[in-house]
Formats: C-alpha cells, sequence, structure tokens
C-alpha cells in the first residue's frame, strides 16, 4: 500500500492526550502502521550515564498510529490524502482542496 503520510509533513493528532497538537514527522513505519511526530506522545525514558551524555531523565518521542494523525492542507486545515496520476507519475493530493501535496 502507497504511503498516504511520509517523513516530513505536518500532521494534526485527531486523538488521544495531544489532540489537536501539530507537529512534522520525523520517521514513518509503514509495516507497524505507526509514525514518530516531533514533541508528540512523549514519554520519559531513563538513560545511564556514559562518557559523551550525562544521563537521567529524558524526554523521547514515541510513535503513534497513522490513523491518529491528519494531514494538514494549505489552508492550514486537517485533511484526507487520496492519489492520482498526474503526467504519468502518482502522485498524492489533498481531498479538501485537490491541491497536489508532493509534485
Amino acid at each position: 500500500m502507497a504511503a498516504k503520510l511520509k517523513k516530513g509533513d505536518k500532521v494534526v493528532v485527531l486523538t488521544g492526550k495531544d489532540k489537536g497538537k501539530e507537529g512534522e514527522i520525523t520517521s514513518v513505519d509503514p509495516k507497524a502502521g505507526k509514525a514518530v511526530v516531533q514533541g508528540i506522545n512523549v514519554a520519559i525514558r531513563h538513560a545511564k550515564q556514559t562518557q559523551a551524555d550525562q544521563g537521567g531523565r529524558k524526554p523521547v518521542a514515541m510513535p503513534m498510529d497513522l490513523s491518529n494523525l491528519a494531514l494538514i492542507d494549505a489552508n492550514g486545515k486537517p485533511t484526507r490524502v487520496g492519489f492520482k496520476i498526474e503526467d504519468g507519475k502518482k502522485v498524492r493530493f489533498a481531498k479538501t482542496t485537490g491541491d497536489v501535496i508532493d509534485a
């Protein structure tokens, strides 16, 4: 299945404790159907001290399900993503405005 959300996309959280927050996708795991969004779904992880790092309690963004995220269109509103063929190439487009996301 084609990826509707990709690394670098601006998204908004639809459900959960961070509902309504916006962020940028830093990584996507299509097999698990999860994505890591910068500053969203943050958990505290304990890190052991090393020569390079002080250690201690570190905030880490945890993966969240792709179904809980929606792409932000040109108007700044959440939108669903569709696919269409343009000039012999498959492209993503915003369902609300019809604008091509990645040209």
